[in-house]
């Protein structure tokens, strides 16, 4: 009980500090250069985030008939194009969008275990090739890129090589040559992890094959039904005559994946599930996207963000920062994710490492990115879709989420509603549907009041931090020392190919306390220094600073 107190009071004694300012954020210089080890990635799942048509609701004859937050619930991709046009993700420090599969999804519900449940989320996939119609139309995916970029934010898209969707009535079963169907994966070794379903009646694509097959018969007579049977063929002869590829599974979802780089100029890829696959896939897939990507530039040469190579982070579950390059498989075997197409892997183990002081944090992710992984990166996240442990799974720690997650070293994962304390606890609702209920725009709109704090002081603070890391890349990719235990402040510098960038930081500082800043060493006597939290300016005398703010953050720079 003492220490949810103490949970409670840093809650309410930010909240407060928070809710003193001006809604307007202090405006920060020219950013610097963007890179993705720095990146603030906003998660979401487009049915869930925000309606802008209505009309899509319910395609394919779906009902409302699924079990608790098993259905779908109206976000398309209008909707994310809108909130775009708005600024809300400008105003967070997002730079880029990750949506769940835009692909066509089954048709029909299924029960899985937990009442019936459909493709809302977007992993169950009937059709690679088109837009699901329930999410909304190519015309709408490709402004929802374009409006992306033009806002300088690139979108990274979610790829499935290793299944389709359930199999019933409306969704028949692929041929034997394309899926297997048993056995259901144990995950005791790589081919237990493999050469196997995930779960059961979830179609397991035989990735291993190199031998030819045919188009399935079922997505032939679909295609043909929607008048573009010829069209897709045509584009899948030229596919393989160009690369000279067998045409197994693996390849055909290969140039189905990266079809949607060349029509709409996507930036990156996560792979979903990526160990339930042989490792070398993602090589391959990393090289023929990349090319996609230097075609797609060249022919929008105005619609382009920058010379960027095309990026792959990977969902390895359970791999954690501490595992360095090699992933445990079991039954003796390892896996260096990273050196098979991969330049960043998700980072499981940030939710609980969240638990630890910030410097012990800080000091050990650094440590790590520019020793073992140097030259890679992680995405760190404190909750997410499908994991039933986040940090902070009752949104008792807001503020200190947002402080732990964005100001880590490492790329960050916003999931929708971390920066606006969106319920992880849905009564109700079972298993990972819990996680995933429709984005509280009514909470943030009429700024509901939650256990001690409310939900628009949250998302300002969020935000506080967002544009600051967005405009240095030091937070994510830089260098990290403490440079003061009271208040505990430290400082991230980055100095690479001609890029320099410094910042100190200092956090828990005791309301209205007032204290003068350490920044000895990063900036000198006489500078006149910008606090980006409250906006206030002072000068450095005898290496510290003090900017009379009363807050509880100050984040420092010139």
């Amino acid at each position: 009980m003492q220490a949810k107190a103490i949970r409670l009071g840093l809650a309410v004694l930010l909240a407060a500090s928070c809710s003193s300012m001006s809604l307007a954020a202090p405006k920060l210089k020219t950013a610097q250069p963007f890179f993705w080890e720095n990146a603030t990635v906003y998660f979401l799942l487009t049915d869930r985030f925000h309606n802008a048509n209505p009309r899509n609701d319910l395609a394919y004859g779906r009902k409302n008939d699924a079990a608790p937050l098993r259905g779908y619930a109206g976000g398309d991709l209008a909707g994310i194009t809108a909130k775009i046009k708005s600024g809300y993700f400008k105003d967070l420090g997002v730079d880029v969008i990750w949506l769940t599969p835009p692909v066509e999804q089954i048709h029909a519900g299924t029960d899985e275990g937990t009442g019936k449940s459909y493709g809302f989320h977007g992993y169950w996939a009937k059709d690679f090739t088109r837009v699901d119609a329930n999410l909304g139309t190519e015309a709408d995916m490709r402004e929802f890129v374009d409006t992306a970029h033009a806002h300088g934010m690139r979108v990274l898209l979610d790829v499935v090589m290793n299944h389709l969707g359930p199999v019933t009535e409306q969704d028949p079963v692929w041929p034997d040559e394309w899926v297997r169907t048993s056995p259901t994966c144990t995950y005791k070794d790589t081919a237990t992890t493999v050469s196997c379903t995930l779960v059961k009646n979830l179609p397991d694509i035989r990735t291993e094959s190199k031998a030819d097959v045919a188009l399935p018969q079922v997505l032939a007579d679909k295609w043909k039904a929607e008048g573009r049977y010829d069209k897709e063929v045509k584009e899948l002869d030229a596919f393989f005559q160009s690369t000279h590829l067998p045409r197994a599974p693996r390849y055909y979802l290969m140039k189905w994946h990266t079809d949607w780089i060349r029509k709409y100029g996507v930036d990156g890829f996560r792979a979903d599930t990526a160990k339930h696959t042989e490792p070398e896939i993602w090589k391959e897939l990393h090289g023929l996207a990349s090319a996609a990507y230097e075609d797609w530039k060249r022919a929008n040469p105005k619609k382009k963000l920058g010379n960027q190579a095309f990026f792959m982070t990977g969902e390895v579950y359970n791999y954690a920062l501490a595992h360095g390059q090699d992933f445990d498989m079991g039954g003796g075997q390892t896996v260096n994710f990273y050196q098979n197409g991969f330049d960043s892997l998700i980072n499981f183990g940030f939710k609980s490492d969240a638990n630890k002081p910030y410097e012990a944090l800080f000091n050990d992710y650094a440590t790590r990115l520019h020793g073992p992984l140097a030259g890679y990166s992680v995405l760190n996240y404190i909750s997410s879709h499908d994991d039933g442990g986040p940090f902070d799974l009752l949104r008792q720690k807001p503020f200190e989420s947002a402080n732990k997650l964005l100001l880590s070293p490492g790329a960050a994962q916003i999931y929708y509603g971390d920066e606006t304390a969106r319920s992880l606890n849905v009564a109700g609702a079972q298993g990972d549907a819990t996680l995933r209920s429709f984005m509280n725009w009514d909470e943030l709109a009429n700024n509901a009041s939650r256990d001690g704090y409310r939900i628009a002081d949250v998302r300002q603070h969020w935000s506080r931090l967002g544009v600051f890391r967005r405009s240095h890349p030091a937070i994510g990719a830089g260098l990290h020392e403490k440079l003061a235990d009271a208040p505990y402040t430290f400082k991230r510098t980055y100095e690479k190919d001609g890029i320099s960038d410094k910042v100190v930081i200092a956090l828990e500082i005791p309301a209205n306390s007032n204290p003068a800043i350490s920044v000895g060493g990063v900036f000198a006597d006489g500078l006149r220094l910008r606090d980006y939290y409250s906006g206030k300016t002072a000068t450095v005398v005898k290496g510290k600073v003090q900017f009379n703010s009363g807050l509880s953050t100050v984040l420092i720079a010139p």
